[in-house]
């Protein structure tokens, strides 16, 4: 797809000057914004005809807003096949990017280097029965890549999302993920009773509540689900949220329930993604 040489920064997201855009980025536009809280939005942008990732990487995305723009790491949220491009974004009023980002509008220019990458991918892991997805806050963002991909239901018979938020308007995102996904003519042939979508709260009342990694500890999570605690040859796990939350949750995966982490090199029985938005 051909780019235009520079671009006028959206209006609300920089300065109003023409800015040069990078050979190795393309500039596409916003084709769609919605906000959840106060924290949490979700926008979409058309998608360039060469561009071609896995379901569950991420890229580094950016503004035309300077010379030198700011880029991020953000999972994408949309699977492989989508004709657009979706990204879940928090809000930081002072983070280099998302202080202007969470300020774009439909017709807005976003930038988005041409090459993905990531290990949230179904080619990191082994074969198994029962795939976890462990996130927090706007770490569902690649889950919501790979639970709209057949070939995730291809490789394991079951899907267990898990998303854990401080407040409960914070899960509406996956709640209406997981209905576009049992909706979707594609995707939902599959999905139907095979993906279970479990959340929790920390700060609300709310049926379930509690840190997931507090959940597996005690086996409540099990108990809940009504399925067997994690184990090696049956169950596979992808890990992505808070720094805190990763090395939680991957230090019982490994010393509680005997996982091994896994790489696009070498597929294990759990992967970690390390890329974190500002």
């Amino acid at each position: 797809m051909t780019q235009h040489v520079e671009v006028v920064a959206a209006a609300g997201v920089g300065s109003a000057a023409a800015y040069p855009i990078p050979s190795n980025c393309f500039a596409e536009t916003v084709t769609e914004v919605k906000h959840y809280t106060d924290r949490l939005f979700k926008f979409r942008i058309t998608r360039p005809a060469s561009f071609r990732f896995r379901s569950g990487e991420f890229v580094m995305i950016g503004l035309p807003n300077a010379e030198r723009p700011v880029f991020r790491a953000y999972s994408i949220a949309s699977p492989s096949w989508d004709e657009e491009v979706e990204f879940f974004s928090i809000k930081v009023p002072d983070g280099p990017l998302t202080e202007h980002l969470q300020k774009i509008k439909v017709g807005d220019t976003v930038l988005m280097r041409k090459k993905p990458t990531g290990t949230l991918v179904n080619d990191a892991l082994l074969p198994g029965k029962r795939l976890y997805m462990f996130s927090t806050g706007t770490g569902i963002a690649p889950f919501a890549s790979l639970i709209r991909d057949p070939e995730t239901y291809e490789k394991f018979d079951q899907v267990i999302l898990t998303h854990t938020c401080r407040e409960v308007a914070e899960l509406e995102y996956g709640k209406e993920l997981v209905k576009i996904c049992n909706e979707d003519p594609l995707v939902g042939e599959f999905a139907k009773g095979r993906l279970i979508h479990y959340t929790t709260v920390t700060r609300e009342p709310y049926p379930f509540t509690g840190r997931i990694t507090d959940l597996m500890e005690s086996g409540k999570l099990f108990e809940d689900l009504g399925v067997p605690p994690i184990c090696p040859e049956n169950d596979r796990g992808m890990i992505c949220g808070s720094m805190a939350m990763l090395n939680d949750t991957k230090a019982i995966l490994e010393n509680k329930f005997g996982l091994e982490e896994g790489s696009n090199a070498r597929p294990g029985t759990f992967v970690v993604e390390r890329a974190f938005v500002d």
